[in-house]
């Protein structure tokens, strides 16, 4: 069992950054896929990046590409999400995720990953962008 918590969130103004970080309760494996989502209000949960933690191969949905990053700290156990140049499109709750193993969310290029890939999920942060 993986123990999932989000940290980072806030309200900012539209242009502005925010850094979240997901810190995981245990070692995980390199083999991992960890990834960013969201939902915001009314909307469904979708896929904002993911990482193969073996390698650092990274997929991103369009609406972020350019604009946000996703990292990780081996030694820290932690996941980031650098978000620049945020727009009030961006406001949503955001939640991290890992799962073991070979999944199409970290291994098909341009692939944008998708919560059924998923097994562990934290509870979530809240970002707001203010226009």
């Amino acid at each position: 069992q993986v123990h999932l918590v989000e940290s980072g969130g806030g309200s900012v103004q539209a242009g502005g950054s925010l850094r979240l970080s997901c810190a995981a309760s245990t070692y995980i494996i390199s083999t991992a896929c960890m990834g960013w989502f969201r939902q915001g209000p009314g909307k469904e949960r979708e896929g904002v990046a993911s990482i193969y933690l073996l390698g650092g191969s990274t997929n991103y949905a369009d609406s972020v590409k350019g604009r946000f990053t996703i990292s990780q700290d081996k030694r820290k156990n932690t996941l980031y999400l650098e978000m620049n140049s945020l727009k009030p499109e961006d406001t949503a709750m955001y939640y991290c995720a890992v799962t073991p193993g070979w999944v199409r969310s970290c291994t098909v290029v341009g692939y944008v990953p998708s919560e059924a890939d998923f097994s562990y999920w934290g509870q979530g942060t809240q970002v707001t962008v203010s226009s």
